[in-house]
């Protein structure tokens, strides 16, 4: 595998949003989602508005205790998403979850640079995030198009991205929500 890795260890470390608690659920979620498909590590392929690239993620084996905790197929596919989504926009654009964002601003998460965040959200952008458990790339690339408008829905100011993971099709796929005229 390639030395390009997200990395979903101890995120809580890089992400202000993230305690230790809400990371490590998001990571036990992602390694249930990724291993229904398949055993770590993965190559994954990024899609960041149309430019590809990859990247391996890897993760712990769950043991059937985990697996029993996370049995809710939506509530698992959904944390994992986030768990992937947060650590692969680290990844790919070297930004951070540094706030969860409030219902109605059609986002998940405000993401900014390194140390962005704390005063006000001012170089921020706000992070709508999605997973999907099967289906093709195909799949992920509609659900990420209905988020992206979702997202330019959303009662904010600040310029939104969407994400999609595509657990069983090995995809990440990220947009940037076009400003409105």
């Amino acid at each position: 595998m390639m030395g390009n890795q997200i990395n979903l260890d101890n995120m809580e470390d890089r992400h202000r949003a993230l305690t230790e608690g809400i990371a490590g659920a998001y990571r036990e979620a992602a390694s249930v989602c990724l291993n229904r498909h398949h055993a770590s590590p993965i190559s994954i392929r990024l899609m960041d508005n149309g430019s590809e690239s990859e990247a391996e993620v890897s993760w712990r084996k769950p043991d059937s205790r985990t697996i029993g905790a996370w049995a809710n197929m939506i509530d698992t596919t959904e944390a994992g998403a986030y768990g992937c989504v947060i650590a692969g926009m680290e990844f790919i654009r070297d930004v951070f979850a540094v706030r969860r964002a409030e219902t109605g601003t059609g986002a998940d998460y405000y993401v900014g640079p390194k140390g962005s965040g704390e005063e006000d959200l001012e170089h921020c952008l706000r992070l709508e995030v999605s997973g999907v458990d099967a289906g093709s790339s195909v799949t992920v690339a509609a659900r990420l198009q209905a988020k992206i408008q979702q997202a330019r829905r959303g009662h904010s100011s600040l310029p939104a991205v969407a994400a999609v993971i595509g657990f069983s099709a090995k995809v990440l796929m990220v947009g940037d929500v076009p400003e409105e005229l």
